[in-house]
Parts: C-alpha cells; structure tokens; sequence
C-alpha cells in the first residue's frame, strides 16, 4: 500500500480509537455494577459482569493500539512496515475483542446488517445505557472493520509469501 494511504489510514483509525476511548472510559467512569444491576438479578449481575470485563479488555486494546498509531505518526521518517503492522493489530485486537467478545454478552447477527436494524443482539435485555453504549460502538468498530479489511488476509498473505512469520 502507498505510504500516503497507510498514513491516512494510521490518522483515521486513530482518530476513531480516540472515539470509541472516550465513550468507554466515560461509561466505566461513571457506572458500577450496582447502578447497572439495579434489580438484584443473580443473572442479570453475571451478564453486567461480563459485559464491564469485556469493555474494559477493550478499552485497553484500544488504549494500547492508539499509542502505537501515535508512535507511528511521530516517527520523523514514516516507517509503512511498521504502520501496517499496527493496523493488523488495530484489526485482530481491537475489531475481533469487540465483536467476538470473550463473555459474549452480545453478538452481531449479520441477518440485520443490511436491514437498517441494528445487528447487536445481546444474551440478555441490557439497560438503556448498556445497549446505548454498545450500539455506538458497534458503528465505530464496524468503520474500523470495513476500512482495515486488508489486513485480515492480504497483510497476512503478503508477509508469508516474504517468508516472515507472522
């Protein structure tokens, strides 16, 4: 890829990171379990449990990939190598944990995407806040997802057909 179109990409995928950063610190800052589990739920505590364990990997997949991009964009001399490798990471660590979470408090069905529904089903009914919260990042991962595509095989691809491993 052209050293102008993987910087872009490094500037844009940063900027959503910063994006979807705010929005999840904001949410953990502000929340604990008990305001989220507010009727004493046995399950409803295990699903919120997991759903704050999964937002906070992914805070800090996302917190450590946006200080790379940041490192990248730095460097005097712009080092494409190390930029797309990056990217890979922005997509498998950031882009994978959010939608393949580990508690799978939620999943994306596919069946709505093209619907104009959204495609965030959750294990069991969130609050307002929780699914709010979920849905906005769905749209900011699911940008990310579309535009570092590449690295989910060509990256991959390219790097074993130069015998490195990746």
């Amino acid at each position: 890829m052209a050293v102008f179109n993987v910087k872009n990409l490094c500037e844009t995928t940063r900027a959503k990171l910063s994006e979807a950063i705010a929005k999840m610190e904001t949410f953990l800052n502000e929340r604990s379990l008990q305001q989220l589990n507010t009727d004493k739920d046995e399950a409803m505590e295990e699903f919120y449990k997991g759903y704050l364990s999964d937002i906070r990997h992914l805070l800090v997949f996302s917190e450590v990939s946006y200080e790379k991009l940041g490192v990248a964009l730095r460097r005097p001399n712009f080092n494409v190598e190390y930029a797309e490798k990056v990217l890979y990471e922005v997509y498998h660590s950031c882009v994978n944990n959010f939608f393949y979470p580990k508690n799978e408090c939620y999943s994306e069905d596919g069946r709505y995407a093209y619907t104009g529904q959204d495609a965030i089903r959750f294990r069991k009914k969130p609050s307002r806040e929780v699914r709010d919260l979920t849905i906005e990042l769905s749209k900011i991962f699911e940008t990310l997802r579309d535009e570092l595509a590449y690295y989910e095989t060509d990256y991959i691809t390219q790097k074993r057909m130069q015998g490195e491993k990746v």
